[in-house]
Formats: structure tokens, sequence, C-alpha cells
């Protein structure tokens, strides 16, 4: 199953040369799921083979500009390209109003089906659940309602020792029995154990993107253990002060909530403007969470 992300815009507050505000695309066994959209995801897409139109789920985090301003612009032009299958998309409620007023001023009415899910900034709920991923919201302190998303593979069947079946003759019938977990009974009464004829499938793994938020341990239950953890580390912690005014976080306070909370891997990002550079930033995470990588626009990494 695949399950791996694609960093398009790692910048914060403003572009500079180089970075683009935050945006990420998952691709989770070959369904893409688009997580905040700032301004220029669209460049950002075309220049890293994101298909839009096999997109059908978008999540924004909360409605500061960096987070969304691409957003209408990505939506015209899906309904340009002629797109009929519903877009679902995760907000906060305000974002319908501002979508319905673009759409109204320039006398637009998309071709395709929008369907709203809100966000409830205050508690963590499922807000996805289908064949391949559970979706939970995870409720972050920043200056304004700002929420997170937690992706969870879900566990497979087992998987069947087909050496073994044939071996036995056991009918293609019980197969699906067998990866439920059930025992087989043969014919003349011999009973073969599960475990003899499936071995377990693979761990679920698991993708915390932790947007915008100062450091505060409420929400570390929610991610621990998670395979990879998304934070932003918006500076350095010799401004730390400037981090808690601004409701942000440090790439000092990112390498530690890694550390409380068991991540297998850490990727920092929504960097300030003010770092032309970013090992500084690298570097002092690693000083902590040694498993750390930068959000580098345009890389893949991998979820496992």
């Amino acid at each position: 199953m695949k399950f791996e992300v694609t960093i398009l815009g790692s910048s914060s507050a403003t572009p500079i040369f180089n970075r683009n505000p935050t945006s990420q695309a998952l691709n989770i066994n070959e369904h893409l799921y688009l997580i905040d959209c700032g301004e220029g995801t669209q460049q950002q897409m075309l220049r890293f083979d994101i298909k839009a139109s096999r997109i059908d789920y978008i999540f924004i985090s909360h409605l500061h500009g960096d987070h969304y301003l691409g957003l209408v612009g990505l939506l015209s032009s899906m309904h340009l390209n002629g797109r009929k299958k519903p877009l679902y998309l995760f907000c906060p409620p305000q974002l319908k109003e501002i979508i319905d007023l673009q759409l109204k001023y320039s006398e637009t009415t998309l071709q395709f089906p929008l369907e709203y899910k809100f966000t409830d900034a205050q508690k963590a709920e499922v807000i996805v659940n289908n064949n391949d991923i559970v979706v939970e919201t995870i409720p972050l302190d920043h200056r304004i309602d700002c929420t997170g998303f937690i992706f969870k593979q879900k566990k497979r069947l087992r998987k069947l020792i087909k050496e073994k079946l044939e071996e036995l003759n056991i009918p293609v019938e019980y197969y699906t029995a067998l990866k439920k977990g059930s025992d087989y009974t043969s014919a003349s009464g011999v009973v073969y154990k599960n475990e003899t004829l499936t071995i377990d499938s693979d761990i679920p793994k698991a993708y915390a993107y932790c947007s915008d938020t100062l450091y505060n341990e409420q929400y570390f239950n929610q991610i621990s253990n998670v395979t990879v953890l998304y934070h932003e580390a918006t500076f350095l912690n010799d401004m730390l002060d400037r981090a808690n005014e601004t409701h942000h976080t440090t790439a000092l306070q990112a390498a530690q909530i890694a550390l409380k909370t068991n991540a297998k891997k850490l990727l920092i990002g929504h960097f300030s403007a003010r770092y032309k550079t970013l090992n500084e930033l690298l570097d002092e995470a690693r000083s902590v969470f040694p498993a750390t990588e930068l959000a580098i626009e345009g890389k893949t990494f991998i979820i496992g």
C-alpha cells in the first residue's frame, strides 16, 4: 500500500525565493489528499506532477492566508478543466462564506459538487473513514481556530501462506475467512490453526500533520507513536519570545515534541522568510531528535 507525502510548500506567512506557502499532497494507495493550499499551490502541482483531477479530498487547517489563498484558483481550474466528480473540502465553516463570495462576484457556478465538511477546532473527531484510511482532526493552539490532521492506515487482513494452502488443498472459497482470522477444518475433521496458514499484515502506519500552533501538550496523546510527524518549526529557539507571541513553534520545540510523543521520524516546515537557508533549523532540531528532515519542496517522503 502506497503511503507517501510530497511537499508543495514549506514557507510561513510570505513566500520567498525557492519557498512557497504551505501545502502538501498525500498519496494513499494512489488516492490523493491535499493538505492546505497556500498561494502558488497550482504551480507547484504542475512542477511536481501532482494531478488535480486525482484529488478528491482537501483539508484546510485554518484561515490564515498562507494556508488557503491558493484554493479558489485551484477550484476554478478544476471547474474550467471539466471536473464533474465531487470534491470534499474539510475546513473551518467560515471558508464557505469566502468561497461563495468569490464565486458570486465572478459569476461562476462550479460544474462539480463541492461538499463541505466543517471542522471543529475545540475537539478531535473522525472526519474521513474509507477503505484505506481514517482521518482525525487535531485541535491545535494558534491565534485563530486551527486543526491539524492525523491520517491512520486501516489494519489490513491477514496474508495467506499460499504454498501451505495448496499443499493442504484448501478450497479457494475459504480464503476470505482465513484472511479474517478463522481456523480451517478439513473434511476429515482436522483443525488447522489460522496462524499456521496465514501471517499477520503489516502494522498500520500513521502520518500526523501539525499546522500552526503554540507548544502545547494538549495534543501530544493524540499524535503519540506516529510513523511520521510533520510539525511546524517557524523559528529558531533564540526567537522563542516571538514564537510565543505569534503562537508558533521553534525547531527545538518541534524536536522535543517528536521525542516526547515517540515519533519515528520528524519533518519540520513552515519556515519564517527571515531564514534564507535552513541548515540552522535542521541542526537545532537534530540536536534533540536526530531522525529529523526538512520539508523541502518537491521532496517525497515515504510514511514508513
